[in-house]
């Protein structure tokens, strides 16, 4: 398997990127390659310094760098031999062989998320019977993980959008999760039925209508972390604003712990503090390194702006499980049966 990795984006590229991809190696096999794609000078010099070599390791050179506060139509368009954009062509065999280069099977970025879900669909398309790709966040509770679909690939999306989306959060649920009949849930100002506005209502009776789906209704959003639901269908804004919401307050919740407990009894904090850590672990979203966009033809995952190296790690190790699920597969097979109610 061929895994390429956007070196120049994320608020701690390139070093970032580059350690977690050299501690990737270690659990990857013989005939897996990781594509560094980025400055020749940055990475050749980052390689260098940390006296690693490794035949499985191949360098793409691009000169230009996408910014993370860059209009994602302008850096997509203007910039075409950025590292995020020459990384989503490399996801596309045709385009791959004009530049020629091997294709990839799975693309990585923690840069610019609008430049790169634009990228991704531009070059890797949609799977057949997809109208929206949506980017599918797995996020941890108290409960277990919960996966939250979608969370700002599609800011205003159709009702039969989201339908797909519960469709589609079932079987990655399923297939990567290990869940055997996930909830799927419908967010939305209350849990009872004609609650919504009218696309929320028409959202929920096509979910309804799934048969292949445990749809469990809608869901408040205090339910989230509550074990409401295993799949949440939502608009990418909602969505978006839910997932950075959770992130700071959890964050922030630990510090004030951690704060509290220092004050009290400097003792009791050392004591405590490889609990505290522990917590933050299990509920950290480092550990599952990246969201896939769900939806196009290929594997292409979206990892935190402020990723660190065990991030990549952690997204190296999730592509290849994707890559091998067939999760795309049973996307194309399922909605192509569940055609009437996601049209």
């Amino acid at each position: 398997m061929r895994i390429g990795l956007d070196v120049m984006g994320g608020d701690n590229a390139p070093d970032a990127i580059i350690d977690g991809a050299l501690t990737a190696l270690k659990g990857l096999d013989e005939a897996d390659e990781l594509v560094l794609v980025g400055s020749h000078d940055v990475i050749t010099e980052a390689m260098a310094a940390r006296t690693i070599r490794d035949k499985r390791i191949v360098v793409v050179e691009t000169t230009e760098v996408v910014a993370m506060d860059e209009s994602p139509a302008e850096a997509v368009r203007g910039k075409p031999d950025s590292s995020l954009t020459v990384l989503a062509e490399l996801s596309n065999p045709r385009r791959a062989a004009k530049r020629g280069l091997k294709p990839v099977d799975a693309i990585i970025s923690a840069g610019n998320t609008g430049a790169y879900v634009m990228a991704a669909q531009m070059y890797m398309r949609r799977l057949p019977n997809v109208h929206r790709p949506g980017i599918a966040v797995t996020v941890p509770t108290f409960h277990g993980p919960v996966v939250l679909i979608d969370v700002g690939a599609n800011i205003e999306p159709k009702p039969q959008h989201l339908a797909q989306y519960g469709v589609m959060g079932d079987i990655y649920a399923r297939n990567i999760l290990g869940l055997a009949n996930p909830r799927i849930a419908l967010m939305n100002v209350g849990g009872e039925e004609q609650k919504g506005t009218t696309d929320m209502k028409e959202a929920g009776d096509r979910l309804r209508a799934i048969s292949s789906i445990n749809f469990v209704g809608n869901i408040e959003g205090r339910a989230v972390f509550n074990g409401g639901a295993d799949v949440i269908v939502t608009d990418g804004v909602v969505g978006n604003v839910m997932i950075k919401l959770a992130e700071g307050l959890s964050e922030g919740i630990f510090k004030v712990i951690a704060r509290e407990v220092r004050a009290i009894d400097p003792d009791l904090a050392t004591r405590f503090e490889p609990i505290v850590q522990k917590i933050y672990a299990e509920h950290d979203y480092h550990e599952y390194g990246g969201a896939p966009l769900l939806g196009v033809n290929g594997v292409c995952l979206i990892s935190h702006g402020s990723s660190v190296a065990r991030t990549i790690t952690n997204a190296i190790h999730r592509s290849k499980l994707f890559f091998e699920s067939g999760v795309n597969r049973a996307i194309t097979e399922r909605l192509a049966v569940e055609e009437e109610a996601v049209a």
